[in-house]
């Protein structure tokens, strides 16, 4: 049985710019299609907007308040809200609140850096 505990894993800093602590992946669990990671944006932050060809995401908002951007649809997110991704969608989230925006993402396959594709510079984060 894989139990991980979110204080022991290790944050890194994703291709879209978001810090993200992987929870369940290949990486650390016998979990083989698919990832589940928690996602940290500070206030007044945004990702680089970015698809991915292969996987399927959804994010689950878990704190905060954040503005998504899914093809050229725009939709404000808070607590409880699910968010479904398709392959190939460009997508882009904004906090636009005061906290840290904190949201759980779940990739179809498992999340790679190799499978971003970035469409905006990442100078337009913020």
């Amino acid at each position: 049985m894989d139990v991980i505990q979110r204080d022991d894993t290790t944050p890194f800093t994703t291709a879209d710019g978001s810090t993200i602590r992987e929870l369940l992946a290949y990486r650390n669990s016998s979990i083989r299609n698919q990832s589940l990671a928690e996602a940290t944006l500070p206030p007044g932050r945004a990702t680089t907007e970015h698809y991915h060809p292969r996987a399927e995401e959804i994010y689950y908002i878990l704190r905060g308040r954040g503005r998504m951007r899914l093809g050229s649809v725009e939709r404000e997110v808070g607590p409880g809200d699910a968010i479904a991704i398709p392959p190939g969608e460009r997508h882009k989230i904004f906090n636009i609140s005061d906290e840290p925006l904190v949201f759980l993402c779940c990739c179809a396959p498992c999340y790679e850096h190799s499978d971003t594709v970035m469409t905006e510079d990442e100078g337009c984060a913020g």
